[in-house]
């Protein structure tokens, strides 16, 4: 995969977005967390993984624990050849699907959408035009 598959492939999971981040690194988040790293000036690519699959793939040539968030199971593949298109692929999808579980339902909506006011918050909005009014 090249930088512009896997940025299609971040982004077309529901409610993904992305920003640059400290000076190259574009990262791909769901609800405000990082799901996936992409390096642009040096190719290679980070993600969290499962307990197992990190003790696996660190194990491979050019793939280490990533750098800061190691110890939370995310491995940096120095390489974006490293591992295969489809063993790529799954191994983000995974990434997103362990992230997007930890995200309160309320943050993973769109940003297009409206937010919800609640009753109590409504309410406290119309007793405040009523004081101004008066």
């Amino acid at each position: 995969m090249d930088v512009d598959s896997i940025r299609a492939f971040c982004l077309a999971f529901p409610n993904a977005t992305e920003k640059l981040q400290w000076g190259d690194e574009l990262c791909f988040k769901v609800g405000g967390k990082i799901f996936v790293m992409l390096g642009l000036d040096t190719l290679r690519i980070c993600f969290k993984c499962t307990p197992t699959i990190f003790s696996e793939l660190i194990e491979r040539e050019d793939i280490r624990p990533a750098p800061y968030v190691g110890r939370y199971k995310w491995v940096m593949l120095d390489r974006l050849d490293v591992a295969g298109d489809e063993e790529l692929q799954d191994l983000i999808r995974q990434s997103f699907e362990m992230v997007s579980a930890r995200v309160p339902k309320r943050k993973a909506i769109r940003k297009g959408r409206k937010k919800r006011v609640s009753s109590r918050a409504r309410g406290a909005a119309t007793t405040s035009r009523k004081k101004k009014r008066r």
